[in-house]
C-alpha cells in the first residue's frame, strides 16, 4: 500500500537529516554551553543559568535509559564520587528521555542523591548533540549516545566527551578534573 509506505520515507528522511545535523555540531571543549531549562524526577525546574549563578560548575551526564546495566553502573559511579564532586564545586545531573516515574524508581532503587532531568521532547539531548542514529545488530535507529559534559562556572565546556564507555568513566573524569576520590583513585 502506497499510502502506508510514505510516513515510513519520511520519517527515514528525517532521521538521517538528524543525524546529519548532529554529526557537524558536536560540541567542543572551550565552547559556551547550550543553556538550559528542564523538570527533574521531582516536577521542578533546574536551569544551567541558576547553577552558574550560584558558584557551581556542571556535570551533565547524557545515558540511554534508566535501569539498564551500563547505565546504572554509570550512574553508581556518580553517585560514589558524588561527594568528590560536590567537594570540588560541581553539581551533578543525570539526563535520559525515561519518564519522571521512572527516574524516581531509578533513583530510590540506587539510593541516587543528583537529580535527574526528564528529557522526554529531547530537548536537552537535541542541544548537546547526544541524540544521535546508531547501529546495533545490523539495524539503525536513533538513539542517546552516552556522554559526558563539563561545564565551568563561566558557562565554558572543559569537557565534551562522546560515546564514553560505563565502566570507569566516573574514574577516568576525576583524574581529567583532578578531583581526588574518597576511594583514593
Amino acid at each position: 500500500m502506497v499510502g502506508g509506505d510514505e510516513p515510513r520515507v519520511a520519517w527515514g528522511r528525517t532521521r538521517l537529516h538528524v543525524a546529519e545535523f548532529t554529526r557537524h555540531h558536536m560540541l567542543k571543549p572551550g565552547q559556551k554551553a547550550p543553556t538550559f531549562k528542564a523538570k527533574t524526577q521531582n516536577d521542578e525546574y533546574v536551569s544551567l543559568e541558576e547553577i552558574l549563578a550560584d558558584g557551581n560548575g556542571l556535570v551533565l551526564f547524557f545515558y540511554p535509559k534508566d535501569s539498564t546495566p551500563g547505565c546504572t553502573k554509570e550512574a553508581c559511579d556518580f553517585r560514589d564520587a558524588f561527594a568528590d564532586f560536590e567537594q570540588s564545586g560541581y553539581k551533578i545531573l543525570g539526563v535520559s528521555k525515561d519518564s519522571a516515574g521512572s527516574h524516581v524508581r531509578f533513583m530510590e532503587n540506587n539510593n541516587l542523591q543528583y537529580d535527574l532531568i526528564v528529557d522526554t521532547d529531547l530537548a536537552v539531548q537535541n542541544a548537546y548533540g547526544v541524540w544521535q542514529e546508531k547501529t546495533n545488530y545490523g539495524k539503525t535507529y536513533m538513539g542517546t549516545v552516552r556522554s559526558t559534559f563539563v561545564i565551568e562556572k563561566d558557562g565554558v565546556l572543559s569537557v565534551a566527551n562522546y560515546n564514553v564507555r560505563a565502566t570507569g568513566h566516573v574514574e577516568r573524569l576525576s583524574k581529567e578534573l583532578g578531583i581526588a576520590t574518597s576511594k583514593g583513585e
